[in-house]
């Protein structure tokens, strides 16, 4: 059994001092936002509580679908880069990102220079993570192959929405196709939804009609994201059946505000007679009051394959 833990949009913080020409963009508006709302929504030590939980339950690997920072001010790239290394080593996580480690154009390229070695794909000769990612890249662990998308562009403000492009998804059909035939469990991690609400409109992925047809002609086993902050599940036309595409919450999420509180889901991943089996358990915040977060299990689920009494 391979078990794979994913979780999603942390939003560390606090943020750093920004200096006066940083906010002379978009940066100022999300600026305004952490200070009178986000801050409160994202606490620390919930992000904590989540990720200490996670380390007792011993996934054989990590997937964090983006959005480890907020507006992309150079100084929390580095504070993700030292979060990132107490959840893992890169040969053990594996991250895409989000929009908001694109927040600007004068990011653009900070998160795959400080982060790259969680987003490369494997070297063929060592097994480790190349620094620096091109997207779609693969890693191969154990009977699974993670493939990482970036949705990740600049947006004008009040837009969050994600795109792919053309060549990226033509390099993730030919990928999902040459792995379904080495018989691996395919993992597509993307930070955008593949399916967005009508009220998600300028937030969605906008080329995900495009990302569905590639997936409904060669097939994934699973697809995990963030970005909405809410549980979510919806299936995917495949060529062998129905794909899950799910969806977790903000990993750092409080009680409080509109969203889901945070959880993250482990996925149980099994071969058996039939292909594969692969069972998706959700732990996440408790709905109470008492001061100290605390994480417990959410609920579970059978995704592919059947249940075992």
């Amino acid at each position: 059994m391979f078990v794979l833990a994913h979780l999603s949009d942390p939003h560390l913080g606090p943020l750093p001092p920004p200096r006066p020409s940083e906010l002379a963009s978009k940066r100022a508006l999300g600026f305004i936002n952490w200070q009178r709302k986000r801050r409160f929504l994202h606490r620390g030590e919930v992000l904590d509580a989540l990720v200490q939980d996670l380390a007792t339950q011993a996934p054989d690997h990590i997937a964090v679908t983006g959005d480890l920072v907020n507006i992309s001010l150079p100084g929390e790239f580095a504070t993700a880069r030292a979060w990132l290394e107490r959840l893992g080593a890169p040969h053990d996580v594996t991250l895409v990102p989000g929009n908001h480690d694109v927040y600007v154009r004068a990011a653009r390229n900070e998160a795959t220079h400080v982060w790259g070695d969680y987003m490369g794909s494997d070297s063929p000769a060592s097994g480790s993570a190349t620094h620096g990612a091109a997207f779609p890249f693969v890693r191969r662990r154990g009977p699974i192959a993670l493939i990482g998308l970036s949705t990740a562009l600049p947006t004008p403000p009040f837009m969050a929405t994600g795109q792919l492009g053309a060549e990226q998804i033509e390099r993730l059909a030919n990928l999902l196709a040459a792995l379904g035939r080495e018989d691996r469990f395919r993992v597509v991690l993307i930070h955008h939804p593949p399916v967005s609400k009508p009220s998600r409109r300028l937030k969605r992925l906008l080329d995900a009609q495009l990302f569905r047809a590639a997936v409904a002609q060669h097939g994934a086993e699973l697809i995990v994201h963030g970005h909405d902050h809410v549980h979510a599940l919806v299936w995917l036309d495949g060529p062998n059946g129905r794909i899950p595409a799910v969806g977790v919450p903000s990993a750092s999420a409080a009680l409080t505000g509109d969203d889901d509180p945070a959880a993250y889901n482990l996925y149980r991943i099994d071969r058996v007679a039939a292909g594969w089996r692969c069972e998706m358990i959700a732990r996440g915040l408790a709905k109470s009051t008492v001061p100290t977060p605390s994480i417990v299990a959410l609920h579970r689920r059978v995704l592919i394959g059947r249940a075992i009494d």
